[in-house]
């Protein structure tokens, strides 16, 4: 009897549980959550984090910013290997709009009703890449992003030109494959879906990568450019309405503004040749860009009078620390804590809410002014976008402040400025010292056209222990390349060897591809 009780005590239990799992999908689904994601959302959130701070390393190479310590701020200041500051763009890109734009593309290769948010995110998808190929050199590409779709944790390294090679057909395809009467994506941080805009961002993004190509590869250079030129396919950026960027608030803030503002306001300055290069031809964007401030130390409502006259300005000089700065030549001694050097102002290109640019139409016009001076192009004249392209950055800068504006009678005084005034002779620098000024925080672009251009013509900075791969080789005294991040090289290892192998190490003194 009791073994009889028990079997029937089982039966029923097994009974109860075939009934619970035959509705257990059912039952165990929230009807208040959603189960998917719309990938309109991934794309804003990919967008606002392409934002990386780059003042650690990008700025200091191309001497715009500088800090004398070293310890947690050390990178590009002093030509050594810092982790901390030389993975952020790695780590970041990867982490979150890579993963973001990747996972877009895979749920709407196929999907008719969105193809404008797909082509939108194959192109940032490209920018991100070519952000990374420019920092690092070989990166995962083929096999990146895929760690949730397909488990795939550890991708290899591909080539850097292949991958370049796939940005350059990704960024025509998408491009010519955006249709304005197709899906709306409104919540676009840059264009709010005008897809005439974004098709004028996909060329200009083709035109900054073909021009990597004119120290090795002038045919290829010609031919991307010339595509990405033709109006027939939309056009390239031609006024500051077409500017791609992130516009921050006081509750979303600047990250690099955050940090210069707050706890590092005493311990960054203006690089000399940047300072130099302003004050010799009278620049008026000058008085909004740097200030010498009467309590530098102090936040900026405590900070005093803020002078921004032009001749007062002093940059600090690279290859000194803390200690031996004393030592410089005009050294100007101190206020406190900080240095009497010039800051960056506060109130205007370091606002808590500056905007962050990606591409502008003043870069473009920058580089088709290069371009034609190749013969690249030949619509228009160097001398014409040149001045466009100066124009263009003077002009957006009202961005920072309602109080910031520079007159059309200023642009045109500064055009005419001796070492301004266009010169077909010395075109190719002017050109580039001034892509050097157009590219002020938007550092990864202006470090990646110095490399390329070698303009502006900076000298090392030679600082007293800096990283032997900066003098080795052909290397020049200049960072060419970031290394790998540790936790890639500890965890990934047989592709970061792969990888450095190829490329002939992992340091800074190794060229990308297109740096030769």
């Amino acid at each position: 009897m009791k073994i009889n009780y028990i079997l029937s005590a089982l039966s029923v239990l097994l009974i109860g549980l075939s009934s619970c799992d035959k509705d257990f999908e059912e039952i165990n689904t929230n009807p208040t959550l959603p189960l998917t994601l719309d990938p309109i959302y991934q794309f804003s959130n990919a967008q606002q984090a392409l934002v990386i701070p780059s003042y650690h390393y990008q700025g200091e190479i191309v001497q715009q910013i500088i800090t004398p310590y070293g310890g947690v701020l050390e990178g590009g200041n002093r030509n050594t290997v810092n982790e901390v500051n030389s993975n952020p763009t790695f780590n970041t890109l990867y982490t979150v709009p890579l993963r973001d734009l990747t996972d877009i593309i895979t749920k709407l290769k196929d999907n008719p009703d969105r193809t404008n948010l797909y082509n939108m995110s194959r192109i940032l998808r490209s920018y991100c890449y070519q952000i990374l190929v420019d920092t690092y050199g070989d990166v995962p590409y083929s096999e990146a992003g895929k760690g949730f779709l397909e488990s795939t944790y550890l991708p290899k390294y591909d080539d850097q030109k292949v991958i370049y090679d796939d940005i350059i057909k990704e960024y025509q395809e998408a491009t010519d494959a955006l249709a304005s009467g197709k899906d709306v994506v409104g919540s676009d941080l840059f264009y709010k879906g005008d897809i005439a805009q974004w098709k004028k961002l996909g060329n200009s993004l083709l035109l900054r990568a073909g021009m990597r190509y004119t120290r090795i590869d002038e045919a290829k250079a010609r031919v991307t450019v010339a595509k990405a030129f033709d109006p027939a396919r939309g056009g390239i950026m031609t006024s500051n309405t077409d500017n791609a960027f992130i516009q921050f608030n006081a509750t979303f803030t600047n990250a690099t503004s955050s940090a210069l503002l707050g706890s590092e306001r005493a311990n960054y300055y203006v690089g000399k040749p940047f300072i130099d290069f302003l004050k010799s031809s009278n620049d008026p964007r000058l008085p909004y860009i740097a200030v010498k401030y009467e309590n530098p130390a102090n936040p900026l409502a405590t900070s005093g009078v803020a002078n921004t006259t032009l001749a007062d300005q002093l940059g600090m000089p690279y290859g000194y620390d803390e200690n031996s700065l004393a030592n410089a030549p005009g050294f100007p001694g101190k206020i406190g804590s900080a240095f009497k050097y010039s800051q960056y102002n506060r109130a205007t290109v370091f606002r808590i809410d500056a905007p962050e640019f990606i591409a502008t139409c003043a870069q473009t016009q920058l580089l088709l002014a290069e371009a034609f001076q190749r013969g690249y192009i030949n619509v228009g004249s160097a001398k014409e976008y040149y001045e466009a392209g100066i124009r263009g950055h003077m002009t957006q800068t009202a961005l920072y402040g309602s109080g910031v504006q520079i007159s059309l009678e200023q642009q045109s005084a500064y055009l005419v400025e001796p070492e301004v005034a266009f010169n077909i002779s010395r075109a190719l620098e002017q050109i580039n010292e001034q892509y050097w000024v157009a590219s002020f925080r938007n550092w990864a672009e202006a470090w990646a056209n110095f490399r390329r251009s070698r303009y502006p013509q900076l000298s090392p900075i030679n600082f007293p222990g800096e990283d032997p791969a900066v003098d080795a080789g052909d290397a020049g005294g200049f960072v060419h390349r970031l290394t790998y991040p540790l936790r890639e090289k500890s965890v990934n290892t047989a592709n970061v060897n792969e990888a450095s192998s190829r490329m002939g190490g992992d340091n800074l003194g190794v060229r990308i591809f297109w740096d030769k």
